[in-house]
């Protein structure tokens, strides 16, 4: 039946299966699907509840079960109260939501950094983990989301392109694939598409794409667009379609949390600068010259502000200049596009969908299965397709 089926049978039953699951993008998921299941808040930065994307029908708010794994121990409910503290999420909601946080908790399982272990026999372990999650929860499909710290860029190659080589590699006891396309690859090993919300590699292999298809499995990606980039996807558009030529864009970010400290070290940080500048470039239709600086501000907590100087030049050469200050809060940034993601796809999965989903690209500043970056033209590409989606049973 569809996910909003009026033939009286109960609606189909969704869980979200988090990598990075007491992160706070996660925890702020966790706690934004309960407060707003339950009436406690609004719906705010959830675009599936706008009416052009509400018409695929899209896998209910009410019911989500959550899930996952993490390598921290801490509880949800104090990640939670650490995020209150901070200012990302009201601290009389999290006391008012203590039980539904604990009963998220206690599907989250600790997994140990373990890089002793053959990787065939991690995979295993990861896909037994989200079966049992599955059937455990009596649920009808399972969406795996990463949100977990971003890693460094890793190459392709014969094993990670061709699946055969890669079944090959981990039967041979080697560890070809990073920890994010690992649980890719698990996740299609269990029967569930993926969301890859980080700029890790992810799904993004070969060998991960023909294993999806393989299973009749879809995946979207990458790396959400939730501030700074996301203006760019705006503003880029408005200098080409004005054919006003964009001189240099340069781009200073400072970021605390889990997130900054992760992309304070510069291997890291080449994954995320990468993904933001791709898609500048695209918009534009030429290159541009400007830094990407990512700089780790420990007191900053959860907070970002990013802080973008463009010149640019109009007619009879006339050189002109813009700037623009963005702060915001990643995870209340996040957390909705999340759950925005984990519905679509869901429904996405239930109407027999498999591959990139293109149409996705909205959310992100890498759209796998898309080459467009502006942001007038994604959501127009969403909108039809959630049209379209919303007409399939």
């Amino acid at each position: 039946m569809s996910a909003s089926g009026n033939d009286g049978a109960a609606p189909a039953r969704t869980g979200i299966w988090f990598v990075g699951a007491r992160g706070s993008v996660a925890t702020t998921a966790a706690l934004g699907a309960a407060a707003a299941s339950t009436g406690f808040a609004g719906r705010t930065g959830l675009v599936t509840e706008l009416p052009e994307v509400a018409a695929a029908r899209p896998a209910p708010l009410e019911g989500l079960v959550i899930g996952g794994h993490d390598v921290i121990e801490e509880p949800l409910i104090e990640r939670a109260m650490t995020l209150a503290r901070g200012g990302v999420v009201p601290a009389d909601l999290v006391r008012a939501l203590g039980d539904e946080l604990g009963e998220v908790d206690a599907r989250i399982k600790t997994v140990a950094r373990d890089g002793a272990r053959p990787q065939r026999d991690l995979a295993d372990n990861l896909e037994a983990d989200i079966r049992a999650f599955k059937e455990a929860e009596n649920l009808d499909r399972v969406v795996v989301v990463d949100v977990s710290s971003t890693e460094p860029p890793v190459a392709t190659s014969v094993t990670r392109d061709h699946l055969p080589e890669l079944e090959r590699a981990l039967d041979a006891g080697e560890a070809p694939l990073p920890p994010s396309s690992l649980y890719a690859y698990a996740a299609y090993r269990a029967g569930c598409p993926v969301v890859a919300f980080t700029p890790s590699p992810g799904p993004n292999f070969g060998a991960l794409a023909e294993l999806a298809k393989e299973n009749g499995l879809s995946w979207a990606g990458r790396d959400g667009k939730t501030g700074e980039t996301l203006l760019k996807s705006a503003l880029a558009p408005m200098f080409a379609t004005r054919a006003l030529n964009v001189r240099s864009w340069a781009s200073i970010n400072l970021l605390g949390g889990g997130d900054g400290k992760t992309l304070s070290d510069p291997t890291n940080a080449t994954s995320k600068t990468g993904t933001k500048r791709m898609g500048l470039e695209a918009m534009l239709g030429y290159p541009v010259e400007g830094p990407i600086h990512i700089d780790y501000v420990e007191d900053l907590g959860d907070w970002k502000t990013a802080w973008d100087y463009i010149t640019f030049e109009g007619f009879l050469g006339t050189k002109m200049t813009m700037q623009f200050t963005w702060q915001g809060c990643d995870s209340a940034l996040a957390a909705p596009l999340v759950l925005d993601l984990a519905r679509l796809v869901a429904r996405a999965d239930e109407a027999g969908e498999a591959g990139a989903l293109g149409a996705l690209g909205f959310f992100f500043k890498e759209p796998l299965g898309s080459y467009e970056h502006s942001l007038g033209a994604q959501w127009r590409a969403l909108t039809e397709w959630c049209e379209n989606l919303g007409s399939m049973s």
